[in-house]
């Protein structure tokens, strides 16, 4: 099987690998700059499961070395159209493509581009970020990944080769027969701690150190439940209470990368995870007071960007 990753990054970096330690054919397609360091010194691993520095097969065009059997999109929800771009050349007539972007309004626009039947479902949970000089930093003691068919259909060989293969590397999770619940599931998690972290700008412990911090995100928590139940996917009542355990832990120092990013002055995935989450709201007659609240913040954080005015001093 061959696969190849789009992006180099905490998701794709990490995994692709991790893939690639087990002896599976992967190919990362990067942006010139960053395909000349990895080319030069290796794809650099820093992980609580082992540091590892990996000569690693890279191209720089989709149509290098392709086609592909499976495709794995670890880019930021705000490159998906530069990255549909990038990867067409490499998707041949029996190739999958696996997202791992945040959030669900992906799906729509690579359905429109390639075909539903072309596009599984597909997420990863793992916490991390690039180093100064470009090392995939694991920060977080979990890594895993779920990928399975949208359609409910049993899993196609390709999705279940690269089951095999993230058996083989230890990678935890693989292939899921309940992907939609999963991805919402995920959505839920993510949207409450962005929005909270973003708008009260703390980890989840900082934020738990404020009076009002654990009713407000487990207020979250349940505007965000409300949107999954509409759109038929509550994650039930144990769900949820796993889900509230998570997020309100005392003195964790878990935080949405959502925050990361804002702090220093990047782009952001605020409209894909929490702006679609709030419109789904809306959609269903659904009041979201910290929805809405949040969404604001990252606005207005993208329109001070937009115009040049982070880091200079207001009047």
């Amino acid at each position: 099987m061959k696969i190849l990753i789009l992006g180099a990054g905490a998701v794709g970096g990490y995994f692709g690998a991790r893939l690639h330690q087990a002896g599976a054919d992967v190919t990362f397609l990067l942006r010139e700059k960053r395909a000349a360091k990895v080319k030069a010194e290796g794809l650099v691993i820093k992980s609580p499961k082992g540091d590892a520095v990996l000569p690693v097969k890279v191209v720089t065009k989709g149509g290098e070395g392709g086609p592909y059997d499976v495709v794995i999109l670890a880019c930021k929800a705000y490159d998906l159209d530069s990255a549909i771009e990038s990867i067409a050349p490499a998707v041949g007539a029996n190739t999958t493509i696996v997202p791992m972007l945040n959030g669900h309004a992906h799906f729509g626009v690579l359905d429109a581009k390639f075909g539903a039947d072309k596009v599984a479902g597909g997420l990863a949970r793992i916490g991390g970020m690039l180093g100064p000089n470009g090392e995939v930093l694991h920060t977080s003691p979990f890594a895993g990944v779920s990928f399975g068919e949208r359609s409910g259909q049993p899993a196609r060989p390709s999705l279940k080769d690269l089951d095999a293969a993230c058996k083989k590397a230890g990678i935890d999770g693989g292939l899921n027969d309940r992907i939609n619940q999963d991805l919402w599931d995920k959505w839920i998690m993510l949207t409450s701690l962005a929005a909270m972290c973003c708008t009260l700008r703390g980890t989840t412990g900082d934020i738990m150190a404020a009076e009002d911090g654990e009713g407000l995100m487990l207020e979250t928590v349940e505007e965000c439940r409300k949107v999954a139940a509409a759109e038929g996917f509550d994650p039930g009542d144990k769900g949820i209470a796993n889900l509230k355990t998570y997020l309100t832990q005392r003195g964790s120092g878990f935080a949405a990368s959502m925050l990361g990013d804002l702090e220093k002055g990047g782009a952001i995935e605020g409209r894909h995870v929490i702006g679609d989450m709030l419109g789904r709201a809306r959609k269903h007659g659904i009041t979201a007071p910290h929805l809405r609240t949040a969404y604001a913040v990252v606005q207005a954080y993208e329109a001070r960007r937009d115009r040049g005015g982070l880091g200079k001093a207001t009047k």
